[in-house]
């Protein structure tokens, strides 16, 4: 067997394991999105392996279902960073406003849609335009992750977490796999040969198989007590809560000032 199917199966395996170690420790109630998340990657990487070596797909066909399921793929990681960040948050969520979590996801939304632009890679024009789709959801997901880890991480006093809180445990394996992803694809867009790309996309999924060992160890720990934020930190939040329910309820009287002079005009 060739190194790269030792690579691919033991990462299926290994996600088996996390996947069972997520249930084992119902993390569902605490990071149900990320559930379904190695859920589905575990299924689309078995999908993967058998159209690899059991059904011969054409080029133009294996394409198209692998930019179906980055896309799927995308949206789901999308929807976990946000369930991280809003699971950070616990604490002191039931203070929020109830918009809060969609402020908190468009945020993330407007943070992605300003990295979309310098996600491409020059390397890769002469590629069809599905191929050059693909790599640039890729990019932009995995700086997405990058950002989110760094942000949680730099800021893990202040939200009172460590490195035993499942989030930051989530966060970690996903910013150190999407690091390494981030550098090799540069890498892989000015190699010449086949040769050399498929040694650097070895490293990717090393990677990947070294976060999901990570959180094998991590899920089979018992979940640390989450800690209270300092209470300047609550206050923080509370006070930019505060001026943001503030302004929406100052909008939402303008709004209805507005409508009543126009129905008495």
């Amino acid at each position: 067997m060739s190194l790269d199917n030792t690579i691919w199966l033991a990462g299926i395996v290994t996600e088996a394991v996390v996947v069972g170690l997520l249930a084992y420790r119902r993390a569902w109630r605490l990071l149900p999105v990320f559930c379904v998340y190695c859920v589905w990657d575990v299924l689309s990487n078995v999908e993967g392996f058998a159209s690899s070596h059991f059904f011969k797909l054409s080029y133009s066909n294996y394409i198209v279902t692998y930019l179906i399921q980055t896309v799927i793929d995308s949206a789901l990681q999308f929807c976990v960073l946000v369930e991280l960040a809003w699971s950070v948050l616990r604490p002191v969520r039931n203070s929020l406003p109830r918009f809060t979590f969609v402020a908190l996801a468009a945020l993330i939304l407007a943070v992605g849609a300003a990295i979309w632009p310098f996600a491409s890679l020059a390397g890769i024009a002469q590629e069809p335009a599905r191929v050059q789709l693909v790599v640039h959801l890729q990019q932009t997901t995995s700086i997405l992750r990058i950002l989110l880890f760094l942000g949680m991480a730099g800021c893990s006093q202040l939200l009172s977490i460590g490195w035993r809180d499942r989030e930051l445990q989530v966060a970690t394996g996903l910013g150190v796999y999407s690091l390494v992803s981030v550098g090799v694809t540069m890498m892989q867009a000015h190699q010449s040969t086949f040769a050399q790309y498929a040694h650097l996309n070895q490293i990717v999924v090393g990677s990947f198989l070294c976060s999901l060992l990570y959180w094998v160890f991590s899920f089979a720990q018992k979940e640390a007590e989450r800690r209270e934020f300092t209470p300047q930190m609550q206050n923080l939040l509370l006070a930019v809560a505060g001026v943001a329910r503030a302004e929406r309820t100052a909008l939402a009287a303008s709004s209805r000032t507005g409508t009543e002079q126009r129905n008495k005009q």
